[in-house]
């Protein structure tokens, strides 16, 4: 096996293990994130956990003395502080004031094949038709495990819609994060989309407070804490990084996993019921991420910081 075939199979596993904590990350976000709407208002929810993760991400900046990104650079960090910044936090507030974590967890099932069409569209990779087959095999069964759950009920209503608006405008700016983590790494990607976002995420809370200011039990607390350090912060470091060096179309098939994982945070902290299903559903959502994560990707080679910490076996 030569050198290249080595540094791309540690990348692959670097990838996938950084991916994961990701989403293991990202799965408490929605039970945490109805905790919080229950006692605090959706915006202020949705942008102050922008504000106390833009201000921890200044200050990495400033103690790693990171370069300013170029003008380019920056646009493409203002499709990724508009998908995951500000779109997904927004949406995903707002339609659980009224949904449970439970059922978002159907629509977030949907992210990965999201995801994996924006990286074709924004991050010029090419999956092979394998893994597209494996992909679809575990939305399938994720979609399947939910609506034998019986989490999926009723019409398509208003929380629906926030959710649908929130996974699309999220896959975009994992794909674009992802590809751009390729020079910057994943944790000044996040960093600059936070601090890039921060002006507009301050007036939001300022007026939100203004308007119901925030009052709430510890829990509430709690959550909107967790929401801003690790939903916000640090689980973005390990995704973004994660989508860098193993491929956004394949790294991003990890999240087939977090609609499983959220369902099991929902009935174990928030007592809402899912079904004995769960099991059988996991089976083949691993089964089906593990195939995604065997195949290749044909992407852009990563560059900049990536490829230093490629080099350096990090």
């Amino acid at each position: 096996m030569s050198g290249k075939d080595n540094v791309t199979r540690s990348n692959a596993i670097t990838g996938g293990l950084l991916g994961f904590l990701g989403v293991l990350g990202f799965s408490l976000s929605l039970p945490m994130t109805r905790v919080a709407v229950e006692h605090l208002d959706p915006w202020f929810v949705a942008f102050g956990r922008a504000v106390g993760a833009g201000a921890l991400a200044m200050a990495y900046l400033v103690a790693v003395r990171a370069p300013r990104p170029t003008r380019a650079q920056w646009r493409r960090l203002a499709v990724v502080a508009l998908g995951v910044v500000a779109g997904f936090p927004m949406f995903t507030s707002l339609a659980l004031q009224t949904s449970t974590a439970a059922h978002g967890a159907v629509v977030v099932a949907l992210l990965p094949a999201v995801t994996a069409g924006f990286a074709v569209l924004r991050a010029k990779e090419r999956p092979a038709p394998a893994f597209w087959l494996a992909g679809g095999a575990g939305l399938l069964a994720v979609l399947t495990f939910v609506t034998l759950s019986g989490t999926v009920s009723g019409a398509l209503g208003w929380a629906d819609l926030f959710l649908l608006a929130a996974i699309t405008l999220c896959g975009l700016g994992y794909a674009e994060g992802g590809a751009l983590a390729r020079d910057l790494g994943g944790a000044r990607t996040i960093c600059w989309a936070l601090v890039l976002s921060l002006p507009f995420s301050i007036l939001v809370t300022g007026v939100a407070a203004l308007h119901h200011p925030p009052h709430a039990p510890l829990p509430a607390w709690g959550a909107f804490a967790y929401l801003t350090l690790i939903s916000m912060f640090l689980g973005f470091v390990a995704w973004y990084s994660g989508l860098a060096r193993g491929g956004v179309a394949r790294v991003g098939q990890i999240q087939l996993a977090q609609p499983v994982l959220t369902l099991g945070w929902s009935a174990w902290l928030l007592h809402e019921h899912v079904a004995t299903a769960a099991l059988v559903a996991a089976l083949f959502v691993l089964a089906s991420v593990a195939l995604t994560q065997r195949l290749r990707t044909r992407d852009a080679a990563p560059r900049g910081p990536v490829a230093v910490e490629a080099r350096q076996g990090a």
